[in-house]
């Protein structure tokens, strides 16, 4: 190995463990609150689903890009629909064992006010992401988020953000975060986390 190469991938390395890191902690305390710190107003039951009343939600930063498809999309165009943004990506086993259930419900619930949004992440290149999408019959679009920023930066700190793969976090029809979860769902624990937002006022 070249001393010009030494520090490079030493760098690389870092780079990539502070995502890691990033992306996987994960907090809670034994009164059932988690998350970023302070009085973060949300609480995660036995289910592994937290979620925010409704009086005490915020809206998440800009998520903003383009699609697997090359399309641009801005999730706060969303807003008057409960929409569910699920972080996620090709190599990720969990996201495999979960993607035919969201496909169903997404479905399922397609014109009934609710929209579903992933947020693909550290496929290095777009074809294995679109190929996962055509095997599992994605019906819904995904931002192409190959370094993570819309995750690391789109949600404000102290809020329901994915800190996890697969993570998914459904926005109210005010476009402010609701729910999360931080492992892989199956089609009724997906379908929890919505349905009671649909029934909101």
């Amino acid at each position: 190995m070249s001393l010009s190469r030494a520090p490079r991938r030493t760098l690389l390395a870092v780079g990539v463990l502070t995502a890691v890191v990033a992306l996987s902690a994960c907090s809670s305390d034994n009164n059932g609150k988690s998350g970023g710190g302070g009085n973060t107003n949300f609480v995660t039951n036995t289910g592994g689903v937290s979620t925010v009343a409704k009086g005490e939600r915020t809206a998440p930063n800009d998520i903003v890009g383009e699609t697997l498809d090359g399309k641009r999309l801005d999730v706060a165009d969303l807003k008057g629909k409960v929409v569910v943004l699920n972080a996620w990506g090709s190599w990720c086993g969990p996201c495999r064992a979960e993607a035919p259930h969201f496909a169903k419900v997404a479905k399922d619930l397609k014109g009934q006010g609710v929209e579903f949004v992933g947020l693909n992440t550290r496929d290095p290149n777009k074809q294995p992401a679109i190929a996962f999408e055509e095997d599992y019959g994605v019906p819904y679009p995904s931002l192409y988020d190959p370094q993570g920023k819309l995750i690391l930066f789109g949600f404000p700190k102290g809020t329901l953000n994915p800190q996890a793969i697969p993570s998914t976090v459904v926005l109210d029809k005010e476009g402010k975060i609701a729910a999360r979860s931080l492992m892989a769902l199956d089609e009724k624990k997906l379908r929890s986390m919505i349905e009671p937002l649909l029934k909101e006022k």
